[in-house]
C-alpha cells in the first residue's frame, strides 16, 4: 500500500480506527441511565496482521439521553505489520499509540441521533527495524472529524452509520449496520466497513451484535471477513464494552 511511499493496513486501521470500536454507536441511553452525563467505552480489534485496544468516554452535561454539547476523549495503541519495499519486502513490525480530542454536538429528533465531532488528533508510530519509507513513521499531529448517526426505525430494528476523516495521511473510514432486536437481548445483523488513505483501501463485511446489556455493562461484537486493494484477505473481530455513569 502507497500512503506517500509504504505504509502498513494496519496503520490505515489505526489512522481510521473510530470506525469500528472508538465512535463508539452507543445509540440512545437505555431505560436505568436516566440523567446519566458519562459514558466510559473500551474495546479491541484484532485480525491476521494486528491487534489494536482502545478506551475512552464522551461527557454530556445535559445528559447522554439530550441534545447539546458533547465530548469526546480517545486513547488507543496497538501493534501491526506489514512488508516494506525498503528491506526487499521482508515483515516490518509497526507500534503505534494515538490520542483524539473531539468536542461536539448531539442533535435528537424523535429516534433519529446524530453526533458530530471535530478535534485534535495526535498519533506516534514507530518501527522495527526502523522504516523511513514509512510517512507515518515519528509523530504526527492533525485535524479530525467524525459523525455516527443512530436510527431506530421500527421498536425491533435499528441502523448506524459512521464516517471519520482525518488530516493525518488523509485518512477516512466509514461504517454502516443494520439490525433485529432478538428478544429483549441484543440487535443482530449485518454490517459493511470501508478504511483508505492515499493508495490504499480496505473492506470489511461481516456480522454484529449491538446493546447486549449484563448489569451496568453493554457489550458489542462483530465479526467477518476483509479484504485489501494488495489482494490480502484477513477475518476480523472486533469487541467492545461501555457504562454509562
Amino acid at each position: 500500500m502507497d500512503c506517500g511511499r509504504r505504509v502498513s493496513a494496519a496503520t490505515v486501521f489505526a489512522a481510521a480506527f473510530t470506525v469500528c470500536c472508538v465512535c463508539v454507536s452507543t445509540g440512545p441511553a437505555r431505560a436505568g441511565a436516566d440523567g446519566a452525563q458519562l459514558l466510559l467505552f473500551s474495546g479491541t480489534d484484532l485480525w491476521r496482521d494486528g491487534s489494536f485496544m482502545h478506551g475512552g468516554l464522551l461527557w454530556s452535561p445535559a445528559g447522554l439521553d439530550n441534545e447539546g454539547f458533547t465530548f469526546q476523549a480517545l486513547f488507543s495503541g496497538g501493534q501491526y505489520r506489514y512488508r516494506s519495499s525498503a528491506f526487499n519486502n521482508a515483515w516490518v513490525i509497526g507500534t503505534e499509540g494515538e490520542v483524539q480530542l473531539l468536542p461536539g454536538w448531539r442533535f435528537k429528533h424523535d429516534k433519529l441521533e446524530v453526533k458530530v465531532f471535530a478535534g485534535l488528533d495526535i498519533k506516534r508510530d514507530t518501527t522495527s527495524p526502523d522504516d523511513p519509507s514509512n510517512r507515518l513513521n515519528g509523530t504526527s499531529a492533525g485535524i479530525r472529524a467524525t459523525v455516527n448517526l443512530w436510527f431506530e426505525p421500527t421498536p425491533s430494528t435499528m441502523a448506524a452509520a459512521d464516517a471519520s476523516l482525518t488530516s493525518i495521511a488523509t485518512a477516512y473510514s466509514a461504517r454502516a449496520a443494520y439490525g433485529w432486536r432478538v428478544e429483549d437481548w441484543f440487535y443482530l445483523g449485518p454490517e459493511t466497513q470501508v478504511f483508505a488513505c492515499a493508495g490504499y483501501r480496505q473492506l470489511r463485511f461481516g456480522a454484529h451484535i449491538t446493546g447486549l446489556k449484563t448489569g451496568l455493562w453493554e457489550w458489542s461484537a462483530a465479526a467477518g471477513w476483509s479484504g485489501d486493494s494488495e489482494h490480502r484477505t484477513s477475518p476480523y473481530l472486533r469487541l467492545g464494552v461501555l457504562m454509562r455513569q
